[in-house]
């Protein structure tokens, strides 16, 4: 649900462009889907006293890693200039939360629950910072304010019910479903931004 490059008063760095905002998150929604579509075939039925498949493994260690790709990207968006503290974070967690997510892979999914949730909660806030700073030079980031929000909340709920006994991976699908969705949601609104300012 993340996304972190921004404008940082003390650096020289730019805004991604909004179309290329829009690709990416496209993107995004793509690589969410296929990631729920696999959890929910594969792994959905996993609780918190399992132990990961490697299957489920695999598709816990790509996530965060994922999202650490993505920041890469709208680095790249945002020009060569780009060194913004708030993307480095980012990116940070999501190296640390692909580690412990390789540690989880070796115990159980009640910790591999417990790390995905922190991660939510942390980069969920990351996402609330990086939207109301872009809202000047990008615009269009309602969407992303919400889905930050969502993911701080979700992360907060993950982390905390990890230890039940009825807990499980569908609840990790679902969460990466609400975030595809509102992704898609700022896609369309970074399109009808454009639209509009090109009258």
């Amino acid at each position: 649900m993340t996304q972190t490059t921004v404008t940082s008063p003390a650096t020289t760095a730019t805004a991604p462009t909004p179309s290329g905002l829009r690709s990416l998150h496209l993107i995004r929604v793509v690589f969410s889907l296929v990631w729920v579509a696999l959890v929910l075939t594969t792994s959905a039925s996993l609780e918190s006293t399992d132990r990961p498949t490697a299957v489920a493994a695999v598709l816990l260690v790509v996530y965060p890693l994922w999202d650490v790709i993505a920041t890469l990207l709208e680095r790249r968006l945002a020009g060569t200039g780009s060194a913004d503290n708030v993307s480095a974070v980012n990116m940070a967690l999501g190296l640390a939360t692909t580690v412990g997510m390789i540690v989880a892979a070796f115990s159980s999914v009640r910790t591999a629950l417990l790390v995905f949730g922190v991660w939510a909660l942390l980069s969920g806030a990351v996402q609330l910072v990086v939207a109301v700073r872009r809202r000047r030079t990008v615009g269009a980031q309602w969407p992303m304010v919400v889905s930050g929000a969502q993911s701080v909340l979700a992360g907060a709920t993950i982390a905390a019910s990890s230890g039940s006994a009825t807990s499980s991976l569908s609840t990790v699908a679902g969460y990466s479903a609400f975030g595809a969705f509102w992704f898609l949601v700022s896609a369309i609104a970074l399109s009808i931004r454009a639209r509009r300012a090109e009258r």
